[in-house]
């Protein structure tokens, strides 16, 4: 009987990482996996990383949080999001930080990985997630839900705290939705990213939430 591995569609992957090093670990990790991968490339270059998904839309990008700059990982996970590419995306994360584990989700991934874990998983999920898979673990699928479960329906919220904001606010939210970051909608709205930072804490405060996550959640449902 034929190996249900061996009989998948090799992917083509680029590695997005913060240094040369570290790139060239993981394309030699993957090269020596033949038969799951057809191709892999690496950049340390956001701006390189960003053409090339424009150009080629390999099959999966692994984008690493460490990338810093004018763009940094977060930023060009969700870049890759609003192209509309067929590239699926896989977030490298050195912490377990709930909150950034449900904002790189939100970003566009469509799997999360962790520094600290090994070749074969880096693998696997890189199998899954070609296959149309989201790739998570358990503990963090446990906290994206109780997440969800926690916000009140908006049915039961004061309606009247969305009519207290201001545009400006309104405009803030609007981002944040959109899985942008505190630079991107300051960028947008042509605002200093502390004013945008204080911004965000009027609309917590009128609106009952305590993070980034409940805010995009609560503004989604908003017209529910």
């Amino acid at each position: 009987m034929p190996d249900p591995k061996n009989s998948m569609p090799r992917a083509s992957v680029l590695v997005a990482e913060a240094n040369l090093l570290n790139c060239q670990l993981i394309e030699d990790a993957l090269r020596r996996a033949r038969k799951s991968f057809s191709n892999v490339r690496t950049t340390i270059n956001p701006a390189e990383a960003l053409s090339v998904i424009k150009i080629e839309s390999p099959d999966v990008a692994i984008i690493s949080v460490r990338l810093t700059g004018p763009v940094d990982g977060l930023d060009l996970l969700s870049s890759i999001h609003t192209l509309g590419v067929p590239t699926r995306t896989i977030m490298l994360l050195d912490s377990r930080d709930p909150e950034l584990v449900v904002d790189a989700l939100r970003f566009g991934a469509h799997g999360i990985i962790f520094r600290d874990e090994a070749l074969r998983i880096l693998i696997k999920c890189i199998r899954v997630v070609h296959n149309g898979q989201i790739w998570l673990d358990n503990a963090n699928l446990e906290h994206l839900v109780l997440t969800l479960q926690k916000l009140v329906p908006l049915a039961r919220r004061d309606r009247t705290a969305l009519e207290r904001l201001t545009e400006r606010e309104k405009e803030i939210a609007d981002g944040i939705a959109e899985g942008l970051s505190n630079r991107d909608v300051a960028s947008r709205l042509n605002l200093s990213e502390h004013t945008v930072r204080n911004y965000l804490q009027h609309v917590f405060d009128k609106l009952g939430v305590s993070s980034r996550t409940e805010l995009a959640l609560y503004w989604l449902r908003r017209a529910s």
